[in-house]
């Protein structure tokens, strides 16, 4: 029988000591939510409840408009990956394959920004929210155009997509054009094909980051007709005065969707993440 080399064996005992560690809380969240509030914390408990029980599913749906606040996430989740997947795209096209004044300069001006934290911004966006809200009542804050709107471009999405684009050769490009193609044809007819482990990759970062976001949702969404599902778990805790088992089920609901989009995802996300790997971008 063939010898496994020790330096594999650590590694693969370095790989199951980190998944185990990984796993644990969501094990232990899985866990709670099937268990009774006094319960969780009861001597011997151990990480299978006894016995089972649904209450913390049940209040989840019944003591919050939870169903609500799925929607909103949803929505605000989907028209902000729609409009990165566009906007992204489209500005690292420029930036990768076009020439006009001032590219890099440009391109330095955006990572820049990238350093600025987000919490600096915070009062800034917020009262353009306001004044927009009062301008116009169907858009800006207490509204879920508040929570979307200055996510709809986001310069990490620019800088990731425009690393991509480094790797489909200039070639492709100019026999499009030789072919009478005009810039937004080749954008929409092989760029975005081309690009789509890429767009993948963009696609998950941007819905993670989206649905998990809960500070910008928390500032500028007062009611609960605007407020997305981070919000509402908050809002479920402060309710029942951290009732674990009905926070860990909320928790366990709203993380089922961002494993069904990874899991789906999954092979275009590495190809996405290791296709500019050693590739000199200018």
């Amino acid at each position: 029988m063939r010898s496994v080399p020790p330096r594999r064996i650590l590694l693969y005992a370095a790989l199951v000591v980190s998944s185990v560690i990984t796993l644990a809380p969501f094990a232990w969240t899985v866990s709670t939510s099937f268990k009774r509030s006094e319960d969780v914390f009861a001597p011997g408990g151990g990480l299978i409840p006894r016995p089972w029980s649904w209450s913390g599913y049940h209040d989840v749906f019944t003591l919050v408009p939870f169903a609500h606040y799925l929607a909103n996430s949803v929505i605000v989740s989907l028209v902000v990956v729609l409009a990165n997947i566009v906007f992204d795209t489209a500005a690292a096209y420029a930036f990768a394959k076009l020439r006009f004044p001032g590219r890099s300069l440009w391109f330095g001006v955006l990572l820049v920004t990238l350093m600025v934290p987000m919490q600096v911004n915070l009062i800034p966006l917020y009262r353009i929210m306001v004044l927009l809200h009062q301008a116009v009542p169907a858009l800006g804050a207490n509204t879920l155009s508040g929570i979307y709107l200055p996510s709809l471009v986001q310069v990490f999405g620019i800088f990731l997509m425009r690393q991509y684009f480094a790797t489909i050769p200039d070639s492709i490009l100019e026999a499009a054009r030789i072919d009478g193609a005009g810039e937004l044809a080749i954008l929409r007819r092989i760029v975005f094909p081309l690009a789509a482990p890429g767009i993948a990759t963009l696609t998950i970062f941007t819905f993670l980051a989206t649905w998990n976001d809960f500070l910008w949702p928390l500032i500028v969404a007062g009611t609960d007709q605007s407020r997305t599902l981070p919000v509402g778990l908050a809002l479920l805790a402060r309710k029942n005065t951290v009732n674990w088992p009905d926070t860990m089920a909320g928790a366990v609901v709203t993380a089922l969707p961002m494993i069904v989009i990874f899991v789906v995802m999954q092979r275009r996300f590495i190809e996405g993440l290791t296709a500019g790997v050693g590739k000199d971008v200018g």
